[in-house]
């Protein structure tokens, strides 16, 4: 056979394995990205451009001509966002790659040889996309992470308050249970303006602090300084500035919940009553109503399962969107929350079970209210404490999560209310293991147990 007609069936057998004969590949990186097309599209099959937006619009336009229709690029830190959202406004189907994934770049890495990899691997179907919700869901999951960012830099001047009040030794904060309530800022605020006398000071005690007058007059007397009283008036007032920042952030949160369509009607069946253990989220939880809008969002209240919050609810609605569709199962979903376990075997042998490393934070959510069910007395909070007695706290915890996990998921895709009695045959069944369980131990002790009858 000549040469020629070799090197043609070769790039036919070639073609066979290809996929998405369409497919570029995309390295991101903070000044510049490398796009990488089949060879034959261009003069160049590797291209360089700055990530300024002429040149993201110069490379969307070559890869138009190149006759592009599907790209891959890396997740990379928030470098990606830009260049995804012009690539996708070019209609063009542009997936994010977990790295883990493509890290196996063969011989010496490079930018070009990483963008060459990813076009080659799309091209031949190895690639799996990761789940990204739609753009206006990914609108309010920016708006809630820039609240938290807010929230915990808020935390940061409030334990800058504690140390001014600390190095002048005034006891105020470990007296009351918080500093930030309205007994705490009357107090300062009554400190910055000149007040010295402690017994003055304490007629701003609000009526419903436990400490009684006494105490806090005592608490009040201290070395007063003028670099600290500068240092807690500067605290006080940038901690106010975030709480402000918060509100107009909350405003604008809420109205981008208010355009979102309602996959229930709020008045048939209406929004339950909130459970009687449930308590009322104060001082960084939102300023409106975000339980009733979770409610005609996702098309059930998620509330009413035992440890979930109306903040959890709208954490898994701004990472996860307002249906599960995505998902074809509740272990498909559970296994991208990272909560399953993640199978290394090897040769017949599982080397590794355990949970796969990740910063999921609707996972991390779950997790916080998978702990919080200690002292439930609910079907769930027994499992809990069985688990944590059987395995210990962390694998509780994830063991809880994921059950949660499954609950949500049933809940929200077929936009059913929680009904707790589903556990009762599970909860039946429990006792009777535990009966044979104990019925085995006593007889293998030589002791006949009896049962006791009312």
């Amino acid at each position: 056979m000549a040469k020629g007609q070799e090197q043609k069936k070769s790039d036919e057998v070639q073609s066979l394995h290809e996929l998405q004969p369409n497919a570029a590949g995309v390295d991101i990186g903070a000044r510049e990205i490398y796009v990488a097309v089949p060879a034959g599209r261009s003069t160049k099959s590797v291209r360089r451009f700055l990530t300024f937006t002429d040149d993201l619009h110069e490379a969307a336009r070559w890869l138009k001509d190149c006759g592009i229709e599907s790209i891959a690029m890396e997740s990379t830190g928030v470098y990606w966002i830009p260049v995804f959202q012009i690539l996708d406004d070019y209609g063009f189907e542009v997936i994010l790659v977990n790295a883990r994934h493509v890290k196996n770049v063969p011989g010496r890495k490079t930018d070009v040889k990483d963008c060459q990899w990813l076009q080659h691997l799309h091209s031949v179907g190895l690639l799996r996309g990761s789940f990204r919700p739609d753009q206006d869901v990914c609108v309010v999951r920016s708006l809630l992470r820039h609240r938290d960012n807010l929230v915990k830099a808020a935390a940061s001047h409030v334990q800058h308050i504690h140390k001014s009040l600390t190095q002048m030794n005034l006891q105020i904060h470990n007296v009351i249970s918080d500093i930030t309530g309205v007994t705490g800022m009357a107090i300062m605020d009554a400190i910055i303006a000149g007040e010295r006398n402690p017994e003055k000071l304490a007629e701003c005690r609000d009526p419903r602090i436990k400490a009684d007058k006494q105490t806090i007059v005592k608490s009040l007397t201290g070395d007063y300084r003028l670099e600290h009283l500068f240092t807690l008036k500067q605290a006080l007032q940038t901690w106010r500035h975030y709480q402000q920042m918060l509100r107009e952030c909350d405003v604008e949160i809420e109205n981008h919940l208010k355009e979102f369509d309602s996959r229930i009607d709020p008045n048939e069946p209406p929004l339950p009553p909130p459970k009687k253990n449930q308590r009322k989220h104060k001082g960084n939880g939102p300023d409106f109503d975000i339980r009733a809008h979770m409610y005609r969002i996702l098309g059930t209240d998620l509330t009413q399962i035992d440890g979930v919050s109306s903040l959890t609810a709208n954490v898994i609605f701004t990472e996860i969107g307002p249906d599960l569709s995505d998902f074809q199962n509740a272990g498909r979903f559970c296994s991208w929350l990272g909560l399953c376990p993640n199978n290394n075997i090897s040769g017949g042998k599982i080397l590794s079970s355990h949970t796969r490393p990740g910063s999921n934070r609707a996972a991390a959510a779950l997790r916080l209210c998978a702990n919080s069910l200690w002292n439930s007395k609910s079907y769930l909070g027994d499992y809990f404490r069985r688990m944590r007695a059987r395995q210990g706290a962390p694998k509780a915890i994830t063991a809880t999560a994921h059950k949660l996990a499954r609950i949500i998921y049933h809940l929200i895709k077929n936009k059913t209310a929680f009904n707790a009695s589903v556990f009762v045959e599970e909860e039946n069944k429990h006792q009777q293991r535990l009966k044979k369980c104990l019925i085995n131990q006593a007889k293998s002790l030589g002791i006949q147990l009896i049962p006791a009858w009312s």
